[in-house]
């Protein structure tokens, strides 16, 4: 058993954890949107839609419902185009994120044309008790797929650039939170189903983490340089030596 583990570990370290804990994520994301896609689909089974709608009606207030709209806004593709070009703006003139004036970009008007790619694929109609009239098709929520790898990003960028585990893990969590808050809003609405918010984050992330891997081989080699040094300086075995 203890050389097993030892195997394992040395597996681990040899493909490098960055890469074990992406692939990860995208295993259970794809493995998550295959099963929304057969419940929907194939199944045709509304139970889980159904429920989070009863859910979010016995939380419906004049107040929340305001709330939930100024939540949703901020995956709206209005908020999406402009919030990334200004982001993108702001990062050229960092000269060690500069690369993240491309990434930020291509990653929200990428993963937006994907979007609208399965959504004409799967041709899902959106409720019939939508708060308001949404053009377009249900599955999967654009709000949820974009919003995950728009906000996902920043999570990664948190990730790999803060260097203090407490600051890591509020920003990360409270980014987190965020991006349930948007997928919530577009269920508390009515404008998308629980299923299409659940497939969107996995579309989301999965295409999150490829544009990551394939942006990072164009990558220039200072920017890819700094990253690294960075991710090393925030290895635990590395801050346990600085704290000795």
């Amino acid at each position: 058993m203890t050389n097993l583990v030892k195997k394992i570990l040395a597996l681990f370290t040899l493909i490098g954890a960055e890469l074990v804990i992406l692939g990860g994520v995208a295993f259970i994301c794809v493995s998550l949107f295959l099963l929304m896609a057969k419940l929907v689909f194939l199944d045709q089974n509304q139970t889980l839609d159904m429920a989070a709608f009863a859910f979010a009606k016995r939380h419906t207030t004049p107040g929340f419902t305001a709330f939930m709209r100024f939540v949703t806004f901020f995956a709206s593709k209005d908020f999406l185009i402009y919030g990334s070009l200004s982001l993108a703006f702001i990062f050229f003139f960092i000269k060690k994120h500069r690369w993240y004036a491309v990434k930020i970009p291509v990653i929200a008007a990428g993963s937006s044309l994907l979007n609208q790619g399965m959504k004409f694929w799967f041709d899902r109609p959106r409720p019939e008790t939508a708060f308001y009239e949404q053009s377009g098709f249900s599955f999967p929520s654009g709000h949820a797929m974009i919003g995950g790898a728009f906000y996902g990003l920043f999570i990664y960028l948190v990730w790999t650039n803060i260097k203090s585990l407490f600051w890591r893990w509020f920003f990360t969590l409270l980014l987190c939170l965020w991006i349930v808050l948007i997928g919530y809003s577009r269920v508390y609405l009515n404008v998308h189903y629980a299923s299409d918010i659940l497939a969107g984050w996995s579309a989301g992330f999965v295409f999150l983490i490829i544009s990551l891997r394939v942006l990072r081989k164009f990558e220039p080699t200072n920017a890819r340089k700094a990253t690294e040094v960075i991710q090393e300086e925030n290895a635990p075995e590395n801050r346990k030596r600085k704290n000795a």
